[in-house]
């Protein structure tokens, strides 16, 4: 279809098409850990258009990791599946976008030579490789350091003698990666970047002392580079942090439509993006993202009286401070678990389309008893650090006494996805820290009432789904995007005003039974941690 060739269109429809025309749009990217997504939002922050391309990570000497090349032909199948949702939505070519930002998963190890190659693949988030660095950064700088971050798997590398380390030039995160692509900066969103190292507050960039004591505790090992020659530049939301060069533009349109030249905000995280998209970003705030991982962000009033090895200190976008409270194992076992009932399901001639059979299965849960019948189950399919675990093996547990249903399966697959983080947040309560709002997003809340009924239950506060729950940090990126073309400012204000100020929400308060059924749970899930560690050494991978 031609821009002459449009369709017969509501005011509404032909707004967004107008101000796809004119330029007059945001587009967000996230790199996800099973998926990369393009958002197109407007002039009213809604989405116009969204592609999005599957991928996953795969194992490379004894790391989880993505090819770099299939970063690159991931970006470009999203945004062609974005092109095409375009024209064939609006009836016009995509050409023009207003602003651009890119967002990924956090943390993990992407480290450059001087030429910009990478020394060695893409450590992600998921490896648990880096226990000794962890420790001692730790202890050396009285912050966590979780084993995520990158900061610790460089110092794993220099307490393993890797050979490349002598040569590292530059590192940074997925994100930033992309950005530097798209523009050529080597930059990161303080978000994004407080997955690196910490952030002084008092500054906004990277924490001075910390600098100083790494780099006094690796002289010895005669490295040939000061850290903070290796880390890229720290803006806030709001802050341009490059423009689209050409061939940023033909990275994401090989074709040659789309046009140079727009600004592009700080690459961030996926946490961030994920505050963003649920409008957390204020103090006594806070959001639970659930996906290949489970993580949430509480937004603090103040510091915490000291470090815990659950608990992560991060930042807003806007530069904040954050208790995040990231668990490595999130949803993938409860997919496996949907998979196999489908396939049941096939066998017995019943074909069930993949979202029904989510609904369907979900809502069976409510129908369990409150502690899901005495069953056990660990979704670790990866190591889980908030339980010490380096490896995991997904499990379900019964006695000779558990009521073995379907509804009470479904029920403790949903509760083990918070169990660890129910863990954390314990963490998080002893310290005093209080939440006035807590909201949620990702897939598995699409079926209403059910996965945010059992997380209110785990945190014992109201949580909230908004309308826009499913979208998640691409959306939340593009939003990103937006504020930095409106001029920045205060973001939880900006958000509180132009995006949010009448967004339907639906808030689930706690179920008493709920309640007492999950701490019934969660008191067999850290009794049965014994057993999760004996299979992980009976079950060599």
């Amino acid at each position: 279809m031609t821009q002459t060739e449009q369709p017969a269109v509501g005011a509404d429809q032909e707004r967004g098409r107008q101000a796809i025309v004119d330029g007059e749009t945001s587009l967000g990217i996230e790199f996800g850990s099973t998926r990369i997504k393009a958002v197109l939002i407007g002039p009213d922050h809604q989405p116009l258009a969204s592609g999005s391309h599957a991928w996953a990570s795969t194992r490379d000497g004894g790391h989880w990791t993505y090819d770099l090349a299939a970063v690159v032909a991931g970006l470009q199948a999203a945004c062609a599946d974005l092109a095409a949702a375009v024209e064939r939505t609006h009836g016009v070519r995509w050409e023009r976008v207003g602003g651009v930002g890119v967002s990924a998963m956090m943390h993990g190890y992407l480290a450059f030579d001087a030429d910009r190659e990478l020394l060695v693949p893409f450590r992600t988030w998921q490896n648990t490789t880096t226990g000794q660095a962890s420790e001692e950064l730790t202890a050396l700088f009285g912050h966590p350091i979780p084993q995520r971050w990158s900061v610790a798997h460089l110092y794993q590398a220099v307490l393993d003698g890797e050979e490349h380390v002598s040569r590292v030039a530059a590192l940074t995160t997925l994100a930033g990666h992309v950005h530097t692509l798209l523009t050529g900066e080597r930059v990161l969103g303080v978000g994004d970047a407080s997955g690196i190292l910490a952030i002084d507050p008092a500054t906004g960039t990277w924490d001075a002392r910390m600098i100083e004591q790494f780099d006094a505790l690796v002289a010895e090992r005669d490295v040939p580079w000061r850290l903070a020659d290796l880390l890229p530049r720290v803006l806030p939301a709001g802050e341009q942090a490059g423009t689209l060069t050409e061939a940023g533009a033909r990275l994401l349109d090989p074709s040659g439509a789309l046009a140079p030249g727009c600004p592009v905000a700080p690459p961030e995280g996926d946490a961030g993006t994920g505050m963003v998209a649920t409008n957390a970003v204020a103090p006594r705030t806070a959001n639970v993202s659930a996906g290949t991982s489970v993580f949430a962000m509480v937004v603090l009033e103040g510091p915490l009286s000291q470090a815990h090895a659950e608990v992560d200190l991060v930042t807003t976008p806007a530069g904040d401070p954050v208790a995040m409270v990231h668990c490595i194992n999130g949803t993938l076992d409860l997919n496996a678990w949907v998979a196999l009932f489908r396939e049941a399901a096939g066998l017995l001639g019943a074909e069930v389309d993949e979202t029904r059979a989510f609904e369907l299965l979900y809502t069976a849960a409510l129908g369990a008893d409150a502690d899901g019948g005495g069953l056990l189950a660990y979704n670790y399919v990866a190591g889980e650090h908030v339980t010490e675990l380096e490896e995991g093996r997904p499990l379900l547990v019964r006695t000779p006494g558990s009521s073995f249903s379907l509804a009470n399966v479904m029920r403790t697959h949903l509760y083990a996805a918070f169990g660890a983080l129910r863990i954390g947040m314990d963490v998080l309560d002893a310290e005093g820290v209080e939440v006035d709002e807590m909201i949620a997003h990702g897939g598995v809340f699409a079926t209403k009432q059910v996965a945010q009924r059992f997380l209110a239950a785990a945190m014992r506060t109201p949580v909230s789904v908004g309308a826009t729950a499913a979208e998640g940090g691409a959306w939340g990126m593009a939003l990103l995007v937006s504020f930095l073309r409106a001029g920045g400012g205060d973001l939880a204000a900006w958000l509180a005003s132009e995006v949010f100020g009448d967004a339907a929400v639906e808030t689930v308060t706690p179920d008493a039974a709920d309640v007492a059924g999950f701490d019934t749970f969660m008191a067999r899930y850290r009794a049965g941690l014994a057993i999760e560690r004996a299979a992980v050494d009976a079950l060599p991978s």
